[in-house]
């Protein structure tokens, strides 16, 4: 097995890619914006500075087999930037291309490239989101993950370099941030939840099932060329969210019937509509694709990978390292 350039390795997911890729027997470099310590699951770095359209990625892909491209500016709740789109495209859709054609360069094999299930949309009605559905980006940042995907794909079209891309929905797991972790802050408190007229679906998807397909879409051969979704296979509404995480922390969670209308308008109210519109909405993705074309099969079921989840939360909380974000 060769070595294998993962870019984001210290973020959330990059340990679990890198013990993923480790388990299948490849070598993992981890590309870092400053010289830090060799992050989690790797077992070399290579420092690239910042990710735009100028940045040098020569010495990272020296003798590199294939790319997990994970690095982006993500999506944030209070934007700074006077040109959002234009922060974003910097990062995501001009980095993933002068990556993929430095890439090219060098002669890697395959660059996988990790994206959004917000380029399919913001939320669903009965119908899931599907790989071939008319992309409906929203925000910035959607925007431009579906610019960097059709960046990557010319840059296949052009050179020998393979690409496949997935699209993942919530990704959850130790490490967490955003909303959930918010959410395990609250239930491990033991404070009343105004959700428990939420009636939606969601489907989610667990670190160590994103990393599972990564790690198989980086080496089956009908992965190139393709775009897949994930998810874990059961789609849950909020409040059940809720119940399984409180279950596992030993705190059963404290719902309180607040009607959904009210949950927004208020969300709007205090600046927290974009997150009130997630908790009360659904969006749901078929997987289907992944599991016919790969034979890929989530290896951590939801209820196991909440419980995980929480286990971490309440064992980082009580050493003091579960610092609310």
């Amino acid at each position: 097995m060769g070595t294998v350039l993962v870019t984001g390795a210290t973020g959330f997911v990059g340990p679990f890619v890198g013990a993923a890729l480790r388990a299948r027997g490849h070598r993992v470099r981890a590309a870092l914006r400053r010289p830090t310590p060799t992050p989690g699951g790797a077992d070399e770095a290579a420092v690239v500075g910042e990710i735009g359209p100028h940045t040098d990625w020569a010495g990272a892909l020296e003798g590199v087999e294939a790319v997990v491209h994970l690095a982006a500016r993500v999506h944030v709740m209070r934007e700074r930037a006077t040109d959002p789109l234009a922060a974003f495209r910097q990062v995501n859709a001009l980095g993933t291309e002068a990556l993929a054609r430095q890439a090219a360069v060098q002669g890697v094999r395959r660059l996988v490239l990790v994206s959004t299930i917000k380029v399919n949309g913001e939320a669903t009605g009965d119908t899931p989101f599907r790989e071939d559905d008319p992309p409906a980006p929203a925000d910035p940042y959607g925007v431009s993950k579906w610019e960097a995907e059709q960046a990557l794909w010319r840059v296949c079209a052009e050179t020998r370099l393979e690409g496949a891309v997935v699209r993942p929905p919530l990704v959850y797991g130790p490490g967490v941030g955003g909303n959930l972790r918010r959410l395990l802050r609250a239930l491990a408190g033991g404070w009343p939840l105004p959700f428990g007229a939420i009636d939606n679906q969601r489907s989610l998807l667990g670190a160590w099932n994103l990393a599972d397909l990564l790690a198989l879409a980086l080496a089956h051969p009908a992965a190139a060329g393709e775009t897949f979704l994930a998810a874990d296979g059961e789609d849950l509404s909020t409040p059940e969210i809720l119940r399984r995480l409180g279950q596992a922390l030993g705190r059963p969670a404290r719902l309180v019937r607040v009607p959904p209308p009210i949950l927004r308008l208020g969300g709007r109210l205090v600046g927290r509509g974009e997150e009130l519109d997630r908790l009360c909405g659904s969006l749901r993705v078929d997987a289907g694709k992944a599991s016919r074309m790969l034979g890929w099969t989530p290896p951590v079921s939801v209820d196991e990978g909440l419980a995980r989840t929480a286990r971490w939360y309440r064992e980082a909380d009580l050493s003091g390292r579960a610092a609310p974000v």
